[in-house]
């Protein structure tokens, strides 16, 4: 008698990023600590040091930003097939930026500079990368942001009372006076900090991934830090989202179901005070009084309406493709257009203070679209994740939030001196990467047509099975 060979059974394919050793997740989270301290704390930690021309650069920074290059790179190649799914399921407008800024070499008013910048934005994009697609655990965006910012948010808090002299600013602007920065280069860099950090523990006390005592202590460390930096424009943009990320996680019964469309409306809402704050739509801006008697600031927003209408004025001179990438603000030179700061207003202020502008300044209205792309495929991945995973989701819609109203004062959008900028290239990435590792898991994501193929093996892996007559439907 024959015997009947049974199939083998087939071994599931590893998901990407799953499998591997814990300790292979220590390399990529340690660049981004490494990545997060050069960007915030002054070279050299000279708090008495003046802002250079953006072409310096001493030998320790430099020394820095080739171990990142190296440890980042060294993780995407040994990763290649992770990489390549995370791209595939990556926001797409913003790797268009990222050619769309490399391109603007060729048309540059500051090719030097803009060459320089264009490598430090590779070497955020590939930290960021690995640490988004090599050995990859749930919740580790969060989990791993979380302490590297109250790592930092803590050293400032010593060091503005050990050394107040060097941490608080002593200018004579009103702005600035007994204004903290800890061991960041400013106020507004110490702001952003615990602005992020504030949601990011709220986000845990409300769904349960941090103990309550260490979420109730960090938000409390974040909040002094935001009340003694004096950042008004941090501290407007943290309440809202902090508002924003209990009304997604805390609705009201009757509201559950309109959480798409609260988005929706935050968003429009979000809009609205943009056009109100650029003064696009004549007669909108009565909508600021409230918004300006709760912060403190005028209607000119700290005299920052005047760097805008002559940004305005450089802006008509190049529309569609700017003058190129971070080529206009390289200091208080005479050769550069920028030049008319001093002259007009008597100050250099080093950004736009409006980072929506400095887009369309650098990279013309072509670049303006990218990143309206960018924002909308950013929403609709984080309302996809809410969907299979509404606490993933709802943190990367709150951050995204924060960050709308912050950009309204200050340039971080595709600024690669800010950190906003590193935290937002790192959210894109992992939001993607999250999607993909919940699509992976979830009994609600069913497979789809679309989804097969070659993209479908690089982001999910999903395991092949052998068709047997114990897997048909009944009537099949």
């Amino acid at each position: 008698m024959k015997q009947i060979r049974k199939p083998p059974l087939a071994r599931p394919a590893r998901a990407i990023g799953t499998g591997r050793k814990e300790s292979a997740s220590l390399l990529p989270s340690a660049l981004i600590l490494i990545m997060f301290m050069v960007m915030t704390v002054p070279s050299g930690f000279d708090y008495r040091r003046q802002a250079s021309n953006p072409l310096d650069g001493d030998a320790f920074s430099l020394t820095i930003w080739m171990v990142l290059l190296l440890g980042g790179t060294y993780l995407v190649i040994k990763n290649q097939r992770q990489v390549q799914g995370l791209l595939a399921a990556a926001n797409r407008p913003f790797l268009y930026f990222v050619v769309l800024a490399s391109l603007s070499l060729l048309w540059s008013i500051e090719p030097a500079i803009t060459l320089r910048r264009i490598l430090r934005l590779y070497i955020i994009i590939a930290v960021c990368v690995a640490f988004a697609s090599a050995g990859w655990q749930p919740r580790r965006f969060e989990n791993v942001l979380r302490w590297v910012l109250s790592s930092l948010l803590a050293a400032s808090a010593l060091f503005c009372y050990w050394n107040p002299e060097l941490a608080i600013h002593h200018e004579q602007f009103v702005e600035l006076v007994n204004a903290w920065h800890g061991i960041t280069t400013g106020k507004n860099v110490l702001g952003s900090l615990a602005g992020c950090a504030f949601i990011l523990w709220l986000h845990g006390l409300l769904t349960g991934e941090t103990g309550r005592i260490a979420a109730i202590a960090n938000m409390a460390l974040a909040g002094l830090c935001l009340i003694m930096c004096r950042s008004s424009t941090s501290l407007m943009s943290t309440a809202f989202a902090a508002f924003f990320v209990i009304l997604l996680l805390r609705p009201p019964g009757s509201m559950r179901r309109l959480m798409p469309y609260m988005v929706g409306f935050f968003a429009v809402a979000v809009l609205i005070y943009a056009l109100a704050v650029l003064n696009i739509v004549p007669g909108l801006s009565v909508i600021l009084t409230p918004i300006s008697t709760i912060t403190g600031k005028d209607l000119t927003f700290s005299g920052r309406t005047n760097i805008w209408y002559l940004l305005k004025l450089h802006i008509r001179q190049h529309p569609l493709l700017g003058t190129g990438y971070e080529a206009y603000w390289i200091g208080p030179l005479p050769s550069s257009p920028s030049y008319d700061m001093m002259t007009q207003l008597y100050f250099y202020p080093t950004e736009g203070h409006n980072g929506y502008l400095d887009v369309v300044n650098d990279l013309g209205y072509v670049g303006g679209a990218c990143l309206l792309a960018y924002f909308v495929v950013y929403l609709r991945q984080g309302l996809a994740l809410m969907r299979l995973e509404k606490a993933r989701g709802a943190l990367y819609l709150a951050l995204i939030f924060r960050a709308f109203l912050a950009d309204m004062s200050e340039s971080h959008w595709f600024y690669v001196t800010s950190i906003d900028f590193v935290i937002f290239t790192l959210a894109t990435f992992s939001l993607a990467r999250e999607l993909l590792f919940q699509r992976q898991g979830s009994p609600r994501a069913a497979p789809s047509q679309s989804a097969r193929g070659w993209r479908s093996n690089l982001a999910g892996n999903r395991p092949r099975f052998r068709r047997t007559t114990a897997m048909r439907l009944p009537g099949a």
